[in-house]
């Protein structure tokens, strides 16, 4: 371990959320969330996440038609170890029948447990809408039904999906993400029928339920494939959504029913049934 390491600081002036997305495809490790910035650490340099945090925010810019700028900011701290005061501020997260806990603790009784380390990939069900995708398995999901995550993440959600009796496919654009995910159901003694990396038009059926955590402006950009890999009389679970955008999310699925929605903070969860 060196002696020290390096702490950026990304703040954008817009669009935290696809700030986030995108820091998830270029960075492997944690991301810090709070309020307005994102937080990432590393012994190595981040000159090239800044340079790219940079060219997103001016593509952006260019795709929104406005001047959308981000501010970065770098400190060299005293290494202290700080990924294990990370693994001793987690602590498991009980979400329905699901028991989700890191490595370095036990499993529960009478759970149905699921073994998710943090740093591995996006989805360790401590986010508001990793937990509440949970809250929408346990309550939604049921034996023998096919289930897509789109945009997989750690693959998480695929396997409480597993563990509530439904064949299981998934996605996401990250290969990484596909890697871990596999090892992930694998950990977690769990099957998936079909893996692959993409995004929802490359499904090659419809499905009872499908999910995607993924941001507002994804969803709204890939609403057509979801809804066209979705069954007649399906569920989408929609989640990944601020508050401030889930007016436009209900615009883009409006022919579907919203059977429910759930707000964590400034989070949003939307559940929507595709009437046949």
């Amino acid at each position: 371990m060196q002696g020290t390491y390096t702490e950026l600081t990304v703040t954008p002036s817009a669009h935290l959320e696809l700030f986030l997305d995108f820091l998830q495809t270029i960075f492997p490790d944690t991301i810090e969330i709070t309020e307005n910035s994102l937080i990432i650490r590393s012994e190595e340099s981040l000159d090239d996440v800044i340079w790219g945090v940079q060219q997103f925010a001016e593509a952006l810019s260019k795709q929104f038609g406005k001047e959308i700028s981000v501010k970065t900011v770098t400190e060299s701290k005293e290494n202290i170890d700080w990924i294990s005061k990370y693994r001793e501020a987690i602590r498991p997260v009980e979400v329905g029948d699901f028991y989700v806990y890191p490595s370095w603790e036990a499993p529960k009784d009478g759970k149905r447990n699921i073994m998710i380390d943090p740093a591995l990939a996006f989805g360790s069900g401590h986010h508001e809408t990793t937990a509440s995708c949970l809250q929408a398995i346990n309550k939604y999901v049921k034996e023998k039904d096919t289930f897509l995550d789109v945009g997989c993440g750690s693959g998480i959600l695929g396997i409480a999906a597993s563990m509530s009796g439904a064949i299981v496919d998934a996605c996401d654009t990250d290969p990484l993400a596909v890697e871990n995910a596999q090892k992930n159901f694998a950990l977690n003694n769990q099957s998936i029928r079909n893996i692959w990396e993409g995004s929802a038009p490359a499904a090659k059926e419809q499905y009872d339920v499908v999910a995607a955590n993924i941001v507002a402006d994804v969803l709204r950009m890939i609403a057509k494939d979801l809804k066209k890999c979705t069954k007649d009389n399906g569920l989408l679970i929609l989640s990944g959504i601020l508050d401030t955008k889930e007016s436009s999310i209900e615009e883009v699925f409006s022919e579907l029913e919203l059977i429910e929605t759930i707000a964590k903070n400034e989070w949003r969860t939307k559940i929507y049934r595709k009437q046949g």
